[in-house]
This record gives C-alpha cells, structure tokens and sequence, in this order.
C-alpha cells in the first residue's frame, strides 16, 4: 500500500522536451563589449528538459547564443557567444484545471554561464565561466496529447563571483545580464 502511494506521484509526473529558438534582449555587462551588440537582440537557440508534478517540478535549461557580442559588419569581433546550463525550480497550476488551456508557470534556478569574446589578431581575448541565476515565466499549451507549444521569457544573469576574470572587463568583476523570451514545440512523454 505504502509502495502504491510513493509511486502514483511519479507515475503522474509530466515529462517534457522542449527545443526552443528565441532572442535576448535588455543585456548588461562589464566585459568590453565593443560593437555594443549585449544590450541588443540576439538570437539563441536551445533546449528543455522538464520534469512537472502537480504543482512543482524541475527543469534543466541549456541556451545558446552565438554572435552575442557582435552587432551588423562591423568587424572588431571575430567570434562570440554565450551558453547558458540551468536547474531550476517549476511552480505551476495544477493539470486539472489548465488540461483544455494553457498552463502558465514560473521558474527559478541557477547555473552556469559560459562567456566567450575573440577580437581580431588575438587582442583582449574572453573566456569565462559565470555563476548565474534565472528567473521567469512562461505558459505551454498542448495541441495534441503529446505535441504543444510553449513561450517563456525570463531574466538570466551572473552573481558575484570571486574569481578574477579572464577577459578585460569595465567596472570590476565580471558580470552579464539578459532577458530570453523564446518560443518551444513541447514534446511530452
């Protein structure tokens, strides 16, 4: 009886993959960013994996955003990106009450976030990796049983971190921030 009781929960469990494109938007840094291309939009791309019970689940996020700190042909940065890996908490409402609508939700984690800048003929070189937080919100509808779509925006950006950069930075510490509003076919299974 205990043993039916324990696993009913997780047989309930909704697992999702989500891929996702997007754009960030809204960024700050300290690390030189000469074509002021951070504070831009910037295309990502990237994936979910979501774990939802009733109420609370978890998420693993990982994002991708190339030429993140390189804006139009202006040619002072070679290459750029920014990857970002998060766990995270999910807070939603229960299925029952959002299985014909959408089921909005919020999320709150932390991770990694791995920063990458080249400049021509190897000047002022980055590559660092930020501790980082998000948080958001988002809602996924499901057209089928297990096809839907879901759109998030949320708030990544590094903290404090103790370590002295490996790249040129203004202001100190090395630090990025960004909004992501994506978009993602929900595959639940």
């Amino acid at each position: 009886m205990v043993g039916l009781l324990l696993s009913r929960p997780a047989a309930a469990a909704e697992k999702q993959i989500r891929p996702f494109v997007g754009v960030t938007f809204a960024g700050a840094t300290t690390f030189v960013d000469f074509e002021n291309a951070a504070g831009g939009p910037n295309g990502v791309i990237g994936a979910a994996a979501v774990w939802l019970g009733d109420i609370v689940g978890v998420e693993a996020d990982l994002g991708w955003a190339r030429s993140f700190f390189q804006s139009g042909d202006q040619h002072q940065v070679l290459h750029s990106g920014v990857t970002t890996a998060t766990g995270s908490i999910v807070l939603t409402l229960p299925r029952r009450l959002t299985e014909y609508t959408l089921r909005p939700y919020l999320v709150a984690g932390a991770g990694v976030m791995h920063v990458s800048i080249e400049h021509p003929l190897g000047v002022l070189p980055v590559t660092d990796t930020l501790p980082v937080i998000d948080l958001g919100a988002g809602a996924v509808g499901f057209v089928t049983n297990r096809v839907g779509v879901a759109w998030d925006i949320r708030r990544l950006g590094s903290i404090k971190d103790r370590t002295a950069p490996t790249g040129v930075t203004i202001g100190g510490a090395a630090r990025l921030s960004f909004w992501r509003a994506s978009m993602a076919v929900a595959f639940r299974y």
